[in-house]
């Protein structure tokens, strides 16, 4: 991600979504089972976990988004709150933020499978992101800083659709890093191109 995520316009997040799954493609598309499912340590996700959790995670913006695209999305009397919004989608961005060092725990719910992970995740994963791309352009002449939603984690938390973009974006690249770093540790299983 080459610019700050809070400022990401939505040309540049589309942008962004675009280049993760070409970059997901590229690096991840030939790794077979072995690889997707090699970890370090059993504390550490593998490949394919990294993508099984964006997956998760992104399906559960899907409806309030689809809620968006129809018109069919009210705003609740705490997402009117005018400053909450923009410092709930600050503090998410930067969580997410794949330039941030601090590490993070995903929520329980968005844990991915535990299981071996079919190397079918990247195409999925991939596919997903042709998704993501459609419902992200069917509201681009929205005022998306003013539509309000809610974190897939807690309706407490409440930022911008725009902001939500932002958050996806980063949380994409931010995983994409994880798992190509996996690919340079000692014991990957070796790549044969």
């Amino acid at each position: 991600m080459k610019n700050d995520p809070t400022k990401l316009s939505v040309a540049e997040i589309l942008d962004e979504v675009e280049a993760v799954a070409k970059d997901t493609e590229a690096i991840f598309g030939r790794l077979n089972a072995e690889q997707i499912n090699w970890k370090p340590n059993a504390d550490a996700w593998s490949i394919g976990q990294c993508f099984d959790h964006l997956l998760t995670t992104n399906r559960e913006y899907f409806s309030q988004m689809d809620r968006v695209i129809k018109k069919e999305k009210s705003t609740t009397m705490w997402q009117r709150a005018p400053f909450l919004p923009g410092f709930f989608g600050k503090i998410v961005i930067g969580v997410v933020d794949p330039a941030s060092v601090k590490k993070i725990k995903a929520p329980k719910i968005f844990h991915p499978a535990s299981s071996e992970i079919d190397p079918l995740i990247i195409p999925k994963f991939i596919a997903h992101q042709r998704e993501m791309i459609g419902k992200m352009k069917a509201t681009m002449g929205m005022n998306l800083e003013k539509i309000i939603i809610y974190s897939p984690v807690t309706k407490v938390v409440i930022y911008s659709l725009l902001d939500a973009y932002r958050i996806i974006a980063a949380h994409e690249r931010r995983h994409f890093n994880q798992a190509q770093r996996l690919m340079e540790m000692p014991g990957f299983p070796p790549v044969i191109t």
